[in-house]
């Protein structure tokens, strides 16, 4: 499961569409040669490059990081797992390996942007995947790694859990708990809760818990001035609601007005509604300490800011080279395309149509991350055969 905070999961299916961006123009595609994954085989490359490999030796050294963690990945039992129980048509494991080494050799050894163009499209292929209508239509939206106040014991402040993973959550009986029953309607069941004792870590603001949920991860500021990083550790068998959308459907917001920003001022300023909303997504994650690692995602892997992806790997081949057109850096820059390492996954991140961008940790990536929010495209690069 991906680590990382999804600013886009909060207005999932609320915000997007082509009021935020115009789409780019790219060559014309013939007949694509379909497999059981969806993926179409291109005969054409959409028509832009990634430029920002090349803007500084930083730049390419990211990227290199980024394909070495997918190579350590691959290497594992985990990956040998992932990958046999896949479909048999799907890129393997040693054609995604080849790949990546390939494109990693490349990038080290190529003169200019020109060059290294050249030579990826002269020896990869790109493979487009479908989307959530019949131009492929990918939504693209980013996610950050937040830091928030919180203490490791519960105080007058600081009541908000987060909660470890039960040992016994495999064996738990389906329909699973649901969020109200967890924590109750204002959050705050404590001693009550089924999962009394189990607490992890508290927080001093129930939206931010909520958030951190939506996230999958956190980046926390002990009481004590000591820093604590928390991530993923699994989450009840629910299916994730946006109260984005829940805010849209009730008439609170508009579609065209809504961001996570407003979202956040508006619960501030009525606290009450938080035990109306919140309880409506049933999906309720756990945690665990991650001993102040980077943020990492469902390959257990370090992201890579800018260079690592989230998307749905029941259909995606993890750890694997892809390109996206999106917009990256909001409306107005258009459509940006980008190398990217598909090393993470989420709870809203389901189906074809949805891809998450990592931007980092902080305040700045939060700003970028708020810029991303849009339709685009998404190929996976494979070396010929």
């Amino acid at each position: 499961m991906r680590s990382q905070v999804l600013l886009g999961l909060i207005l999932l299916g609320v915000l997007g569409g082509d009021r935020w961006i115009q789409p780019a123009v790219t060559q014309p595609a013939p007949a694509a040669t379909v497999t059981d994954s969806g993926l179409r085989l291109s005969a054409q490359w959409p028509v832009g490059q990634d430029t920002g490999l090349w803007q500084t030796p930083r730049d390419r050294q990211a990227m290199i990081t980024a394909i070495d963690r997918s190579l350590a990945w691959l290497s594992t039992p985990a990956a040998e797992k992932a990958y046999r129980d896949r479909p048999a048509n799907q890129p393997d494991r040693r054609w995604v390996q080849r790949s990546l080494q390939r494109f990693r050799q490349l990038l080290q050894t190529s003169r200019n942007v020109a060059a290294f163009e050249t030579a990826i499209r002269r020896e990869f292929q790109l493979w487009q995947s479908p989307g959530l209508d019949d131009n492929q239509r990918v939504d693209f939206t980013a996610y950050y790694e937040a830091v928030y106040p919180a203490s490791l014991t519960r105080t007058a402040t600081y009541r908000y859990p987060l909660y470890r993973r039960p040992v016994d959550l495999d064996r738990w009986p389906q329909p699973h708990l649901t969020r109200r029953q967890i924590e109750g309607e204002d959050g705050l069941l404590g001693s009550r809760s089924p999962l009394a004792g189990t607490e992890l870590v508290w927080l001093s603001d129930r939206l931010s818990a909520f958030l951190v949920h939506v996230q999958g991860s956190a980046r926390l500021q002990l009481t004590n001035g000591r820093e604590f990083t928390i991530g993923y550790a699994g989450a009840t068998q629910h299916p994730y609601r946006s109260i984005g959308q829940e805010l849209v459907r009730d008439g609170i917001f508009s579609a065209e007005s809504l961001t996570l920003g407003k979202l956040i001022d508006w619960f501030t300023t009525n606290p009450d509604r938080l035990s109306d909303y919140l309880p409506r997504n049933n999906r309720f994650v756990f945690f665990k300490p991650t001993a102040g690692a980077a943020a990492t995602g469902s390959l257990s892997q370090p992201l890579t800011p800018g260079r690592s992806i989230a998307t749905d790997k029941t259909l995606f081949p993890p750890a694997a080279l892809a390109l996206i057109k999106a917009p990256l850096a909001g409306d107005r820059a258009g459509l940006s395309y980008r190398y990217v390492l598909d090393q993470d996954t989420g709870s809203a991140i389901r189906g074809y149509g949805r891809v998450d961008v990592f931007w980092g940790t902080g305040a700045t990536a939060k700003a970028r991350a708020g810029d991303v929010n849009g339709p685009g495209a998404l190929y996976y690069l494979m070396l010929k055969r």
